[in-house]
């Protein structure tokens, strides 16, 4: 099942060693990132699942990208039922534009930034001809692979959950206190919960989603990160619910999150 109306519909990675990358994750999450397309103007591989589901790309930064301020981290994709539109309601709300519109033929993008900082894409899908109704299923908030989670730490999160629920439709109606840490306000689209926006705790911490990966065994999971090369930030800890969900840095520095029960 598609939900075409979740506005989360593409995850990117942008990392220094895309090769490397593909080891890491197939290791972590078990997906299956390709080899690039030839004669692509940018080296871009497709993240597959187990189930033949297309979960997002991995984009290999180039020397130039990277000079000019490209580091590896995790982008969402929101949808945009008119690019140009939404590009332009979000550079009058205080938001960036970072690079400029692009059509491809699935459809046109361009990245930008929240009021505060934080950066993410905007794009309008083009649908398969054979499927017209097609939806993205890369967010399922209880299957392994797909992105079950979206958290954003925010140096202001009030003003945070003001600018996503007026572009993107998101309502936040229920919190967790945290005591000193602050609230943690769930977000929700529908009757879908998507994740949350929490009070940044470290300032120096730059501003970026994080998304949460569904893993069937959380400790086998956290196990193939350091053995793999990356970094435990935290975790695993339990989640309401009765799951673990923890925070890694992978190898070439982007942050992730993975989530899911405990192994038998």
């Amino acid at each position: 099942m598609t939900n075409p109306n979740v506005p989360f519909i593409w995850y990117e990675l942008m990392t220094s060693d895309a090769e490397a990358a593909a080891a890491f994750y197939g290791a972590v999450v078990g997906w299956t990132i390709h080899s690039p397309e030839a004669g692509s103007p940018v080296e871009y591989r497709m993240i597959n699942r187990s189930d033949g589901g297309g979960q997002g790309g991995v984009l290999q930064l180039t020397p130039e990208m990277q000079a000019e301020g490209a580091h590896p981290a995790w982008i969402p994709y929101f949808h945009a039922a008119d690019i140009d539109a939404a590009i332009a309601a979000i550079l009058a709300d205080g938001g960036r534009q970072l690079s400029p519109r692009m059509d491809i033929a699935e459809g046109s993008f361009a990245m930008v930034t929240d009021p505060l900082g934080t950066p993410f894409y905007l794009m309008k899908p083009n649908p398969p001809e054979d499927r017209p109704d097609a939806g993205s299923d890369v967010f399922a908030a209880e299957k392994p692979q797909h992105v079950r989670w979206n958290e954003l730490p925010s140096p202001d999160p009030e003003a945070a959950k003001a600018f996503y629920t007026r572009h993107f439709g998101l309502s936040f109606t229920r919190t967790m206190p945290m005591g000193e840490m602050g609230n943690y306000e769930f977000m929700d689209h529908g009757d879908v919960a998507l994740g949350a926006i929490m009070r940044r705790q470290n300032p120096d911490q730059p501003p970026l989603w994080t998304m949460y990966f569904g893993v069937p065994d959380i400790d086998k999971a956290c196990a193939a990160i350091t053995a793999s090369g990356g970094t435990m930030m935290w975790g695993p800890h339990e989640v309401p619910g009765g799951e673990f969900s923890g925070v890694a840095v992978d190898p070439q520095g982007a942050m992730f999150g993975v989530v899911g029960p405990k192994g038998a």
